[in-house]
């Protein structure tokens, strides 16, 4: 009987030994499971940072070249503008031209379609009206 009261318990010392190892297993994956969670997380922080930061320096270049795009359209625009100022000049020269060919040729004809006018208006012919010839 004492061995088998030793048995059980150098069985229940072993069992005991098993579960503590165990439950340092298991806590040793808690701990495990715990760094992997803070590594993620620590992750994820770095990818939002970076697409924050990479947001940032994408805005920074689109305005720079907006900047440089609106230079160049600016000079551009000042190295034509003469041409278009010539280019209106040369027109209103012509429209001159034109209006004083029109005033010059209304001044010339405007007492001969005064007098055909006047002539169509005085001219009467006495008619019977058609629907009276009928009858």
């Amino acid at each position: 009987m004492a061995c088998s009261f030793l048995i059980h318990q150098v069985h229940g010392s072993y069992i005991r030994l098993q579960a503590a190892q165990q439950s340092q297993g298991i806590q040793t994956l808690l701990e495990a499971e715990k760094e992997a969670a803070k590594i993620v997380q620590q992750a994820r922080q770095y990818r939002v940072q970076k697409i924050k930061d990479a947001r940032s320096e994408a805005s920074k270049e689109i305005e720079a070249y907006k900047q440089a795009k609106e230079a160049e359209f600016r000079a551009f625009e000042s190295s034509h503008a003469g041409s278009t100022s010539n280019a209106q000049t040369a027109v209103d020269r012509d429209t001159e031209i034109k209006l004083k060919a029109i005033t010059q040729s209304y001044e010339q004809s405007k007492e001969d379609v005064v007098e055909k006018l006047l002539a169509r208006v005085v001219l009467v012919k006495p008619e019977l009206h058609r629907n009276l010839k009928k009858l």
